[in-house]
């Protein structure tokens, strides 16, 4: 029995060490690519809120008096605009994402941006608002009380504020009024498009639809356009065989790269990064300069004058470190473990990264952000 178990974790291990399916880097075809028309929308209107407690918008803010004005009028009240009072009412931006889909009486989020000169939106509530579409039509309407997660107090010479307060959501608040046509199921092709396009990964992804129809029907177009002819049983009902496919396990290649954010002093590194056999000397120059004073008294009943003299001590200190050599690297763990020999910190790889692209031993595009 231990025989046949340690024969057993050797073929395991050897399906992957040379490439079983199951044990590879792969992932869902539905998490790298996109179906072509099936997107969200972006909404947008311009509304009020009310109920504000004196943090709405002051006098300068004339839109939002107008606003006021001729809401009132639509109402049945008629007022002069010089008798509105807008402290306690907020002109606002309302934005919101249509999702692919979406049914009349869905509800969806909305976010609630102050425009004016408001010092917060809490506790306030959104009026009926129509948002529109990049059409000009209206998709849905919004209205609710607004949900601040933050606050702004202070008094006549001290304010606490915390996160936006000028910011709010109103959850569910917009209810769809109109639905973006889609003839889904009547498609006699199905597009993919790839989040990173690649040329070995879109190949992959055609053998693996293929071998899953049992048919040469998905194609590559280009190296982030896929192409599927919807199979004859599938014609009219695509909701089944898309369901089939996006569990497909694809493993994706990227090319090699080092992203550096010199503002964070973040480094991160692909599988992919290889570096040619170099030799690196990396070492920090520190200098600290101190400034003091120094005080010469008189001795008592002389005719002598207190002098004060500056004092300047400088303290330079450089790093003492060797000429490293860094072999080349077959794997991104051996890669790493090569830098930190160096005992450097993260700020100091960009320089180093940065220094080796330019000798030319880096085997990655080097992007800077």
């Amino acid at each position: 029995m231990k025989t046949f178990g340690s024969v057993l974790m050797g073929m395991i291990w050897a399906f992957c060490i040379w490439g079983w399916p199951v044990c590879a880097n792969a992932a869902r075809l539905k998490d790298i690519v996109e179906i072509n028309g099936v997107r969200n929308n972006q909404l947008v209107g311009y509304g009020l809120v009310v109920g504000l407690d004196g943090s709405g918008d002051g006098k300068k803010a004339i839109f939002t008096v107008q606003s006021m004005s001729s809401m009132l009028e639509k109402m049945g009240v008629t007022v002069d605009q010089n008798d509105l009072k807008v402290k306690n009412v907020a002109a606002v931006m309302v934005t919101a994402t249509l999702p692919p889909f979406a049914k009349r009486g869905n509800t969806i989020d909305v976010l609630v941006s102050s425009i004016g000169d408001a010092s917060s939106l809490q506790g306030g509530t959104l009026m009926l608002t129509p948002l529109k579409g990049v059409d000009g039509n209206i998709y849905a309407v919004a209205q609710g009380p607004v949900n601040v997660g933050g606050f702004s107090i202070g008094g006549s010479s001290a304010t606490a504020v915390k996160n936006f307060p000028t910011v709010g959501r109103v959850l569910s608040g917009a209810i769809i009024e109109r639905e973006v046509p889609n003839a889904f199921s009547d498609r006699p092709v199905v597009m993919f498009s790839l989040h990173t396009p690649d040329f070995n990964t879109a190949a992959r992804i055609v053998d693996s639809i293929n071998a899953q129809l049992g048919e040469t029907y998905a194609r590559a177009k280009d190296p982030g356009t896929i192409e599927v002819r919807v199979p004859p049983q599938y014609i009219g009902n695509t909701v089944p065989l898309l369901a089939s496919l996006s569990d497909l396990e694809v493993e994706p290649d990227n090319d090699a790269k080092v992203v550096i954010n010199e503002r964070t002093g973040t480094v991160v590194m692909g599988a992919q990064v290889r570096i040619s056999t170099i030799a690196i000397a990396h070492g920090n120059l520190s200098i600290v300069v101190k400034e003091s004073l120094d005080t010469s008294q008189p001795l008592p009943l002389s005719d002598g004058q207190t002098v004060v003299s500056p004092n300047t001590a400088i303290n330079v200190q450089e790093g003492g470190n060797k000429l490293m050599v860094v072999p080349q690297g077959v794997s991104i763990g051996q890669v790493v473990n090569a830098l930190n020999a160096l005992g450097v910190t993260p700020r100091d790889l960009i320089a180093i990264f940065q220094a080796i692209k330019a000798a030319g031993a880096l085997q990655a595009d080097l992007e800077v952000i």
